[in-house]
């Protein structure tokens, strides 16, 4: 990685020194942002394709998003949930619209809105008996880190020093409608779907199976939850995920996250008049969600993403196709998958040297699961950007030797 420049020492001995030793960083310090471009300290520009785990959705120092902050930002950062805010009601109005839903909560991140959405379904099933509190997710699912999102997360990895998780949580695999039907029951209060499996390898779920799960949760009174943290907010192309289906059918609770206010810390649940019913004043609350800069941000960022469905449509199957190109050329690259700007490429071994190799080219991109090189681009991103990323991958692949 010689051309990848090194974090300076200082940072780094500071960093070892005092913070939790819970990330493995690349050595990469990051300084500043311009459109689908990242800078690091010595100046080297890299196109950045992870952007921020999907949180840097319309890139960096976006003109529109930069005036709108630094405005509001002079007038009220913060504001307590005790009073009203200028912008919490047009928000939530904006999102019950887009999704069909009616009410909505607005909290600080994706794991906030899980851990909402759990106690909704908890309340929801705790009004029917005291055993109905079980909740049904997938195998390979991720919803968060804290204890209630955890115990949801199918992936016994991020689990497994943390247990005993929560009780209740049952597991099947992704599309298997037979097994669904065997573990939901009348104990069933929730059932929590991501779409697009994101953490878990880019994998998108069949129509029949969120059908099923649809009419499942109808039929055993039990509350439909779809994570729509990384695959959702226009990363299909739709506004959630749920929406691009051939027969869409309406969730009964969603939660949301990572681009609404285009990197200020935001996310909200949206549920149902129904479901939204079983929270009571003073059962739920957040002291920080919905300020002002935050919700007037976020604003902001729906105004421009209707602009830019189209291009996140247009451009990301430009993307795919280019990616299907050299999977024809690289006997290695077992799958390219995805929908709009959410793409997973499956490799048949462990994806971290080839992150490396981009890194060093230029190019800012993870691998999740393990194998699959996984790319949340920024919804402005042009066929010039992925011809550019394209070009790097090629060279890199080229250079990769599969293991024996």
């Amino acid at each position: 990685m010689s051309e990848v420049a090194v974090a300076s020492p200082s940072v780094i001995d500071l960093e070892k020194q005092y913070l939790f030793q819970n990330y493995a960083r690349f050595p990469l310090i990051l300084t500043r942002g311009k459109g689908c471009y990242v800078y690091d300290s010595s100046g080297k520009r890299y196109l950045d394709l992870i952007a921020g785990i999907g949180v840097n959705a319309l890139g960096h120092a976006h003109p529109r998003m930069m005036k709108v902050i630094r405005a509001q930002a002079a007038r009220m950062i913060h504001c307590s949930n005790l009073y009203y805010n200028e912008y919490q009601g047009p928000l939530a109005e904006r999102i019950a619209k887009v999704s069909g839903l009616d009410r909505v909560f607005f909290c600080n991140s994706g794991t906030e809105a899980n851990e909402a959405a759990l106690k909704i379904v908890r309340a929801h099933g705790r009004k029917i008996s005291p055993d109905k509190f079980e909740t049904v997710a997938l195998n390979g699912s991720f919803h968060g880190r804290t204890f209630g999102a955890l115990s949801i997360t199918g992936q016994e990895n991020y689990r497994r020093d943390f247990e005993p998780m929560l009780p209740g949580a049952r597991f099947v695999n992704r599309n298997d409608i037979g097994a669904l039907e065997q573990t939901v029951t009348d104990n069933t209060a929730g059932i929590v779907l991501e779409i697009v499996q994101g953490e878990g390898g880019v994998h998108p779920l069949t129509e029949e199976f969120i059908g099923k799960a649809r009419e499942l949760a109808n039929r055993h009174n039990a509350l439909l939850v779809c994570d729509e943290i990384q695959c959702g907010v226009g990363r299909p192309g739709t506004y959630f995920s749920y929406q691009m289906l051939d027969h869409p059918m309406l969730p009964d609770v969603i939660t949301a996250a990572k681009p609404l206010a285009a990197g200020l810390p935001l996310g909200f649940v949206a549920a149902t008049e129904r479901a939204a019913s079983v929270i009571a004043p003073g059962q739920h609350g957040t002291t920080f969600g919905g300020g002002p800069l935050a919700c007037h941000a976020a604003l902001e960022f729906f105004d421009i993403l209707d602009e830019l469905l189209p291009n996140i449509i247009h451009v990301g199957g430009y993307f795919r196709m280019r990616l299907m190109e050299l999977a024809r050329h690289f006997s290695f690259i077992k799958e390219v998958r995805g929908v709009g700007m959410m793409i997973g490429v499956e490799l048949e071994f462990a994806g971290k040297q080839v992150v490396l190799d981009c890194m060093e080219k230029g190019l800012l991109i993870n691998c999740t699961h393990n194998t699959v090189l996984r790319a949340l681009p920024p919804y402005i991103l042009s066929e010039q950007d992925v011809d550019r990323a394209i070009t790097v991958l090629k060279g890199v692949f080229k250079k990769t030797k599969a293991p024996a």
